[in-house]
């Protein structure tokens, strides 16, 4: 080697600096590429993805083989930068490209190109998977045994490669990719999707219309009352009912009656013939189960059962939706809002209001685990029916019991979140 100029083997030394930085480079790219993004692209016919992705199915063969050439490339770096140094200043010098070499990989063959892999991985990764494509065939021998020995030193520690978990997003995951997806996804859709995602942990109990607050038909009661119900009501589809709620005998829907009124002899039978069997929803179901029963059923509304057989409320289609894409505005006419803004920044809310529907509307946190409604809550948490005017903190906020009726608080006033317990007159 005494014989070859120094120009030669500073110019092998660059080439050689080239090679480790696209090792150490491409790794980092292969690595931190988008595996969704790449997958999706791969879907689509773009070639660097599916060679990516077909590398990355097995990524101790590729680290093996990129770990290979660049160990290589930098044993070679060593051996030449050492022997220009000895040229140059003698033994001495063997001392002074140790230290520069040192320095010098750290910046330009690792730091540097690892930076700018991760800021642009799809660039490097896919170009490089043709690379790597071609050199795995090449060198796959000296690969397999390396992966087999590697491999072998992986079991004994108890690490099982067959056992390896696919790269998936659990359902928190993929909820923080929706929240950071920014200007990709509009604000609406994310809120949409988010819910969408949360259907598997609210049950029927969360949005069920509450068992007092059901309106029914009901058979026994004066069929011109009944009659005057049925056109001057609101609602599309009712449950038929024989003296009490547990005695249900099925729904009817407004299109289906409406008809028959016009006949001079439209009576209770008549209302039967187009009474449809009842449909009954085990309480804690979830969200999204109930979706797929309603699709397979064919049906849009149901009544939700305790273990016995008790009727605890009723749920339909619409509410449902409206967990994922917020409040529809076919509301009855004769609800009025549970929602009044006051001019001080309090809002004045109905007791039977669910919690979730409030913790979204205020942005509150009140708890959810237990009791479904604000009403409930509030007894909970007191232990005991109150009498109003009282006043109660829960989790920070602070509520003014307006009305009780029926041992049931039916009105609260919430104060504005900057509100302090001294402020109170």
């Amino acid at each position: 080697m005494h014989e070859i100029p120094l120009s030669a083997l500073f110019a092998a030394l660059l080439v050689l600096f080239l090679l480790s930085a696209f090792f150490s480079g491409s790794e980092t790219a292969l690595m931190a590429v988008n595996r969704y993004r790449m997958r999706h692209k791969a879907q689509h016919g773009h070639v660097g993805a599916m060679l990516a992705a077909r590398l990355l199915e097995r990524p101790d063969r590729l680290i093996g083989l990129i770990l290979l050439g660049n160990n290589f490339v930098n044993i070679l770096i060593t051996q030449i930068a050492t022997f220009i140094g000895w040229r140059l200043f003698g033994d001495p010098g063997v001392a002074i490209a140790t230290g520069l070499l040192t320095l010098t990989l750290l910046i330009f063959a690792e730091t540097a190109p690892k930076t700018v892999a991760a800021l642009h991985s799809e660039r490097i990764a896919y170009p490089a998977a043709w690379i790597y494509t071609g050199l795995l065939r090449v060198m796959w021998p000296v690969v397999y045994v390396i992966n087999l020995l590697a491999n072998g030193v992986l079991r004994l520690l108890g690490i099982h490669l067959d056992a390896r978990q696919r790269a998936a997003l659990s359902s928190d995951e993929l909820r923080s990719v929706v929240a950071e997806a920014g200007a990709l996804i509009p604000a609406r859709h994310q809120r949409m999707l988010i819910n969408l995602l949360d259907l598997e942990r609210v049950t029927v109990d969360d949005i069920m219309i509450p068992r007092n607050e059901i309106v029914a038909l009901d058979l026994e009661e004066d069929w011109n009352d009944v009659l005057d119900q049925i056109l001057s009501g609101s609602f599309t589809r009712l449950p038929v009912i024989e003296g009490e709620l547990d005695r249900v005998i099925g729904f009817v829907h407004m299109r289906d009656v409406l008809p028959l009124t016009y006949r001079e002899s439209f009576g209770p039978e008549d209302l039967r013939q187009v009474i449809t069997p009842p449909y009954f929803i085990p309480e804690g179901t979830a969200l999204n189960r109930q979706l797929i029963n309603f699709q397979k059923q064919k049906r849009r509304i149901g009544l939700v059962v305790d273990e016995y057989g008790d009727i605890e409320g009723l749920v339909t289609l619409e509410d449902l939706l409206e967990e994922i894409v917020g409040e529809f505005t076919t509301d009855s006419p004769t609800t009025g809002d549970e929602l009044l803004r006051q001019p001080d920044g309090s809002v004045v809310v109905d007791g039977g209001i669910h919690l979730r529907e409030l913790n979204r509307a205020l942005g509150l946190r009140l708890p959810v685990d237990g009791p479904k409604t604000l009403s409930g809550l509030i007894v909970e948490y007191l232990e005991d029916i109150p009498e109003a005017p009282a006043s109660v903190r829960i989790d920070g906020v602070v509520m003014d019991i307006v009305q009780i009726k029926k041992n049931t608080i039916r009105t609260v006033r919430i104060a504005p979140p900057e509100f302090k317990p001294e402020e109170r007159a």
